[in-house]
């Protein structure tokens, strides 16, 4: 393994490893890349205040998200094409947070299935649902996540219609890549990724063909995914999801206070206050921005984690500080497995936890459940 000291140093080597159009699907945003250039810029603004004096001898990170104990308050957020960055990317994403104590969470766009991964795991994992306009579908999805035992059941709300991702189109993206001229000379750059999908069946999106109606093939796939984002979701859809999965229930994709009050009268468990990664509406303010305002408008009635931007483990220090209970991050898993399979998103979550465990020390605090506004220097947060 090269000398690996943070995450940017794994999506350096991602880049070089992993084929153009899939790195850059995980790294890229929508439009002008605004809103996915200020979650993380505006976590770094905040300033940390440095505290002495103070008995670190003791100290821990572990705390619960969603009613699971966790060795630090950081998920694997659900991310689509994992098992394109490196083979069966989210069976080893799965297995390096397992052994870690965090929770992974499953996309509906993987390429390894719900199936795939409950085989690979013991720990029960959470499934991200994306609500089709095939209802049939997505009932047969949440029975699924039900029979594989998944913890929680993680439904997004902010795709009802998809953002232009300007790489995308130019990338020409698909699962497997098209025999192109183009594609064809940057996949001779990339023999360990190569070699890697030789080895494994898993190269479409698992949770879907063989599924779906009428989805067998690449070309139904395209023509059957164009049409399922289904704009009229609505907090109706919300109640009988509830209903139809009987577990713990996270809404991702919340931004407004408003909308955060409605996730709490749906009953969910817990919201995920998120911007899709800078993905959707380019010019949304960032997560961190957003975060103080859902917190002050629910309380203690859900649980409020945050999605967007996190790079580090003072990243999570910071979300902490200003109100939530747990973290996610995409990216870095994405690029610590494109890097080095699964030993990179278990360096990842080294990496972020050391950085979590010293920056509490240095701020005075032994424990990540007490964190709050006073490590952070006044004036430099949002209020």
């Amino acid at each position: 393994m090269p000398v690996i000291t943070s995450v940017e140093d794994l999506r350096r080597l991602a880049e070089r490893r992993v084929p153009r159009m899939f790195y850059d699907y995980c790294a890229a945003g929508s439009w002008s890349e605004s809103t996915l250039r200020a979650n993380v810029d505006d976590l770094q603004r905040i300033a940390l205040r440095q505290r002495v004096g103070v008995d670190l001898s003791r100290r821990s990170t572990r705390t619960t998200m969603c009613g699971v104990d966790v060795a630090m308050p950081v998920a694997l957020a659900p991310t689509g094409l994992g098992g394109m960055m490196h083979a069966d990317g989210e069976i080893l994403a799965a297995r390096a947070a397992e052994r870690f104590g965090v929770p992974f969470t499953l996309s509906t766009m993987s390429i390894c299935s719900i199936e795939d991964v409950a085989a690979a795991t013991t720990t029960p994992f959470w499934f991200q649902l994306y609500v089709t306009r095939d209802r049939e579908f997505a009932a047969s999805l949440i029975d699924r996540a039900k029979a594989a035992r998944c913890g929680a059941l993680m439904v997004t709300m902010d795709l009802q219609v998809l953002g232009q991702r300007h790489m995308d189109i130019k990338n020409g993206l698909s699962t497997p890549p098209r025999p192109t001229l183009r594609n064809l000379i940057d996949l001779a750059t990339k023999p360990r990724w190569c070699l890697g999908m030789l080895g494994t069946q898993r190269r479409t999106f698992g949770n879907i063909v063989g599924h779906a109606k009428g989805v067998d093939s690449l070309t139904s796939l395209s023509a059957w995914s164009n049409a399922q984002l289904d704009p009229s979701l609505g907090w109706n859809d919300v109640e009988w999801i509830k209903r139809r999965w009987g577990g713990r229930l996270i809404l991702k994709g919340i931004q407004d206070p408003d909308d955060a009050r409605r996730a709490v009268d749906s009953g969910a468990d817990a919201l995920i206050v998120s911007n899709h990664g800078g993905r959707q509406l380019d010019g949304a303010q960032s997560s961190i921005r957003a975060l103080p305002a859902v917190v002050d408008a629910v309380g203690t009635k859900i649980e409020v984690h945050m999605d967007g931007g996190i790079r580090t483990g003072q990243d999570v220090l910071k979300a902490l500080a200003l109100g939530a209970k747990g973290t996610y991050i995409g990216r870095a898993w994405n690029f610590g497995v494109g890097a080095l399979g699964e030993a990179g998103v278990t360096k990842v979550l080294e990496i972020i936890h050391k950085e979590l465990d010293l920056t509490m020390a240095f701020c005075g605090r032994t424990d990540v459940r007490e964190v709050d506004r006073g490590v952070l220097l006044p004036g430099t947060a949002p209020a």
